[in-house]
């Protein structure tokens, strides 16, 4: 099976990448900005025309989109998330290699859920803010598309590799930091946010599940299970083997009291989905045979090994 994979220099699409390479039936060919690239080409400015000329070239049976942005200004978001995947659904349209196409969408889409539920699927998506608005309209594009098209909307990945700008990245640097300054109290903020963190080598494998699979739609990639943010402090300072004591600035102590300057303040993810967000899982279970397998304190547990290695 030949595959056709768009952002595998990302957080995500890297893992992806290591996963497809890891199956010998698949020739896998990558695409995008950076030099490393088999071949370049910016999603987000490049025409459809020549997109559809390479597809057309290489007649892959599979396109992954790993390819946009997270962070940037509402019109940055709208170029790299959503303009580039409507470029990539034209040129679909415009091939005659008839590929599938797995996008990688994010549960920033739905926006805020009422705390103690389970988002499935058919949610109405009212996204809080402008990057879960371009993936909404990124979501749309390729629905009604007419392509062979399916929709992973990723909750929160973590894991190896976890970006320092993180909510989790941002934790364990402050443990790093606190640790290599002798500090006995680390002080954080905005850790009453639940979040459903899912590792991001089992996002890889449901990307490879549905590479493999007939399934349409939107199917939602998570553990079904949401962690405090305050829970995870409490165990990376555990994994860590941070002495000191945690002390939180919005809301109850933890169980070991956190300090140091820049700390987090009430609002660590800038996602717009509120303080609560769970997956309801059963359509990847029933539809891709998937489900999570890495546990959270594994995936803990790597963010703080990354983070120690720059001590």
């Amino acid at each position: 099976m030949r595959v056709l994979l768009l952002g595998a220099n990302g957080y995500l699409g890297r893992f992806v990448a290591d996963r497809l390479l890891a199956d010998p039936a698949v020739q896998l060919t990558a695409l995008g900005r950076g030099d490393d690239a088999d071949v370049r080409f910016d999603l987000s400015t490049g025409s459809p025309g020549a997109l559809t000329r390479f597809l057309d070239a290489v007649h892959p049976g599979v396109v992954i989109n790993c390819a946009g942005a997270i962070r940037g200004t509402a019109s940055e978001l709208t170029r790299h998330n959503t303009v580039a995947t409507a470029t990539l659904c034209e040129s679909l349209r415009r091939s005659g290699c008839r590929s599938r196409l797995v996008q990688v969408g994010c549960a920033a889409e739905y926006g805020p859920s009422q705390h103690g539920s389970s988002i499935a699927e058919d949610a109405v998506a009212r996204p809080g803010g402008p990057y879960g608005v371009s993936k909404l309209a990124a979501t749309e594009l390729v629905l009604g598309s007419g392509l062979d098209a399916i929709v992973l909307r990723v909750f929160s990945p973590t894991g190896p590799g976890t970006p320092a700008g993180s909510p989790l990245g941002r934790l364990a640097d402050s443990l790093r930091r606190a640790m290599q300054h002798g500090d006995s109290e680390l002080k954080l903020g905005g850790l009453g946010v639940q979040r459903d963190f899912v590792d991001v080598r089992d996002v890889a494998r449901a990307v490879h599940a549905a590479t493999l699979s007939a399934a349409q739609g939107v199917v939602n990639i998570g553990t079904g299970h949401a962690v405090r943010l305050r829970e995870a402090a409490a165990a990376l300072a555990r994994i860590s083997g941070f002495g000191g004591t945690l002390l939180e600035l919005d809301g109850p102590s933890l169980p070991r009291q956190a300090t140091g300057e820049g700390a987090p303040q009430a609002a660590p993810y800038p996602d717009g989905c509120g303080a609560w967000q769970q997956a309801d899982v059963r359509t990847a279970r029933d539809r891709l045979g998937w489900r999570a397998r890495i546990g959270f304190e594994e995936s803990l547990a790597d963010i703080w090994m990354e983070a120690a290695c720059r001590m």
